[in-house]
């Protein structure tokens, strides 16, 4: 009854409407603690955490995007209105890459591939990574030896400083079939300069519209 008293109902409520798993995790380590105890309570209230973070990133948000017209900005294709180019895929991860994930981008990427049969390049943009472990090392490896095989290039933009460092103590940079640019923009201006190129006289003409 003493911890009962201390059930935030509200806090239930919000946590629903904001993340239902979070919320599974919290109502479970109530209902633990009241049948059972704090300490099983405390405990079932960590090991699901623990088991809902790794099932989280162990399926990221993947994001395919295109060029915003008149910025050197790219973002969602299903959210904004941008310029893709046919033969290039850019494609974005939002989570670092280690071992429940890496046969997760390994699969999207195949995948696409099969999906555009004239694909000639992929970018994987790395904004978000901010670690890459040895699984999912061997995995881009593999990855780059497959597309290679299969007439695709792939590429790396916007890669950290720090997992930068990691990456050239190992063979994928070396063997990398593709480059690694500083930026998308610079990744699209390398790969698909018409089409970028494109963008920007598009953005042009609408200004120069606008002012008169």
């Amino acid at each position: 009854m003493a911890v009962l008293s201390l059930v935030d109902l509200g806090a239930l409520r919000r946590t629903w409407h904001y993340s239902p798993s979070d919320f599974a995790a919290m109502l479970a380590t109530i209902l633990v603690t009241l049948g059972i105890g704090v300490e099983a309570g405390i405990s079932a209230g960590v090991i699901l955490s623990i088991g809902l973070h790794l099932w989280r990133s162990s399926r990221p948000h993947v994001a395919i995007v295109g060029q915003v017209p008149g910025t050197e900005h790219f973002r969602n294709v299903t959210r904004h209105e941008v310029i893709t180019a046919p033969d290039v895929l850019s494609i974005r991860i939002d989570e670092s890459l280690y071992f429940p994930n890496a046969r997760f981008l390994e699969d999207r990427l195949l995948g696409a591939v099969a999906e555009q049969p004239g694909l000639r390049h992929i970018v994987l943009i790395c904004t978000a990574v901010n670690s890459i472990d040895s699984s999912a090392l061997e995995t881009l490896e593999d990855l780059n030896s497959r597309l290679r095989d299969g007439g695709v290039t792939l590429h790396l933009s916007e890669v950290k400083g720090p997992v930068m460092d990691r990456l050239a103590r190992t063979h994928l940079l070396r063997d990398l079939t593709g480059q690694i640019f500083l930026t998308q923009f610079d990744a699209m201006m390398a790969l698909a300069p018409g089409v970028t190129q494109a963008c920007h006289d598009a953005a042009r003409r609408d200004t120069s519209k606008a002012a008169h």
